[in-house]
């Protein structure tokens, strides 16, 4: 009996320590609060690369997620102008989804042109074969010469 409340003491001390690392911002209406996770959920951590700064535990995320409070909450910034401050800072990286421009014209449209021409060399493909069973079905042989050959065939098995 004790082995299994030591145990289970230790499996709630391994849980209680995950529960506080969750961040507290204090809003003053309820849409302060929606507007600021939904902004810190499209904004890529620099660190982790695939997480945004709102699932992300890295030090940077932290400290974007409270300038992103300080700037929303005390200096009363738009989202327009975060997300300027934050790419201005850390680069388009720190977006989801970055603007189309002449520097990101391959990440926006280089699929599609992959794409393209994948089935360009597929119809190329396709041509050439039906091309190469066109041909052979025009070499195909006579019935005449079907007949002299069966009959060369016959005459080699007599032979033997």
């Amino acid at each position: 009996m004790k082995t299994f409340l030591v145990s289970l003491l230790l499996s709630f001390a391994c849980v209680f320590p995950a529960a506080a690392a969750i961040d507290t911002y204090e809003f003053d209406t309820k849409a302060d609060q929606e507007r600021f996770r939904s902004l810190i959920e499209e904004l890529r951590c620099p660190k982790c690369q695939n997480q945004n700064i709102a699932d992300s535990d890295a030090e940077i995320s932290l400290d974007m997620r409270d300038l992103t409070y300080r700037m929303m909450i005390e200096d009363g910034k738009t989202n327009d102008e975060i997300v300027a401050y934050l790419v201005d800072r850390y680069g388009d990286f720190v977006r989801y989804k970055p603007p189309v421009d002449k520097r990101t014209l391959l990440l926006w449209y280089g699929p599609f042109a992959l794409l393209a021409l994948a089935l360009l060399i597929l119809v190329v493909v396709v041509a050439r074969r039906r091309k190469a069973v066109t041909a052979l079905g025009e070499n195909a042989l006579s019935a005449a010469e079907q007949q002299r050959i069966q009959q060369l065939i016959e005459q080699t098995r007599e032979n033997k």
